[in-house]
């Protein structure tokens, strides 16, 4: 029986038009042999295909002006087929598996991602379902806190470290490279779940490994009863709505019109659930202006545009593309704070309702 090729990486990507020069959001899968492009996530069959034998990839790809992050996948036919990430560290990502996978069937290798070690095997007594139920064991088992990070509070979660130190003081394992095998092993198993940005990029394939020992990547049990606040360190006064969800990022942002193109300062609040971003008047009111449906969107960082002269400084500009194509333009205060947003944004869309 033939093998089905292994999935390296999956998400949304902005991809250009073979014939015109339109930019659409695609469900993107990079295989072994090709990459597969999806109108959508849950679509069974792809749009097209790229075969990778004898492609080359060049990043970065300059060659629009507006559009950032963008590689340029060249095939063995000389066609060229654009891809734009989110932010750089993603877009670096993506060119890194795409080339391994190009060297794999270049060398007539399997593709493997780097091992944490080689040598390292599980003890086959260990049982995840056993451990996972030791591990939630009130008194002798890990913790769970109150912990903030990026305005944000986590409540019944626990560090990777945490973690780590659980299974080697509990004798699971035998040193600590031993025990982030076990605990990608809990995470994949969905024994563990990602809390903050860090954890989840990491389970997502941006990390050499899916679990991190660190005390700043966050977890917590499926079924601990865990939530997450935010809250605003801003001046302005915070806007009690009553949604769901809870408050991920909010804060003033320019919004270009759709119809007269114009600019004006809204506030926008980006909650969880459901995965909508609200738009306000900043001079008050409870009653939104507006949504931003972000469910299956991509976001990505923009240069300059020929109708926003007056606003395009230092290259903050972000756009929003809907599950449904609509184009939404946007302005922070700073490169940084943009970064913010797009990461934000990008996590509700993956989780968010």
């Amino acid at each position: 029986m033939e093998r089905e090729p292994m999935r390296i990486r999956e998400g949304y990507l902005v991809k250009k038009g073979s014939m015109f020069n339109t930019w659409k959001p695609m469900w993107v899968v990079l295989l072994e042999d090709g990459i597969e492009f999806y109108k959508r996530k849950a679509d069974n069959s792809p749009k097209g295909m790229i075969p990778l034998k004898g492609s080359s990839i060049h990043s970065p790809c300059q060659d629009f002006g507006k559009r950032m992050f963008v590689f340029k996948l060249t095939v063995a036919k000389q066609q060229d087929h654009f891809f734009q990430a989110a932010y750089l560290e993603e877009r670096d990502a993506w060119v890194r598996d795409i080339k391994k996978a190009i060297h794999c069937i270049d060398g007539g290798q399997r593709f493997a991602r780097k091992s944490t070690r080689k040598s390292i095997r599980l003890p086959e007594t260990i049982n995840l379902s056993a451990l996972y139920l030791s591990m939630k064991d009130p008194e002798k088992g890990i913790k769970e806190l109150k912990l903030e990070k990026d305005k944000r509070v986590f409540n019944h979660c626990f560090t990777g470290t945490c973690v780590i130190d659980w299974l080697v003081s509990s004798s699971s394992i035998r040193n600590r490279k031993e025990g982030l095998l076990l605990a990608s092993s809990l995470l994949s198993e969905g024994y563990l779940q990602p809390a903050g940005d860090t954890s989840k990029a990491a389970a997502e394939g941006l990390s050499d490994t899916p679990f991190l020992d660190l005390s700043d990547a966050y977890y917590y049990f499926p079924d601990s009863g865990f939530f997450c606040e935010g809250y605003s360190s801003d001046d302005d006064v915070v806007l009690k709505e009553e949604f769901r969800g809870t408050i991920v990022k909010q804060g003033c942002l320019l919004k270009q019109g759709h119809r007269r193109k114009n600019w004006k300062v809204r506030k926008f609040v980006l909650r969880d659930d459901p995965a909508y971003l609200h738009y306000y008047d900043p001079a008050g009111g409870e009653e939104p202006l507006g949504a931003i449906h972000l469910r299956g969107c991509v976001v990505t960082a923009v240069e300059d545009m020929p109708d926003t002269k007056k606003y395009d400084v230092d290259n903050i500009l972000f756009e929003i593309i809907t599950a449904n194509e609509i184009h939404y333009y946007l302005q922070a205060a700073s490169s940084t704070e943009r970064t913010e947003w797009i990461k934000a944004i990008q996590s509700v869309a993956r989780t968010g309702k």
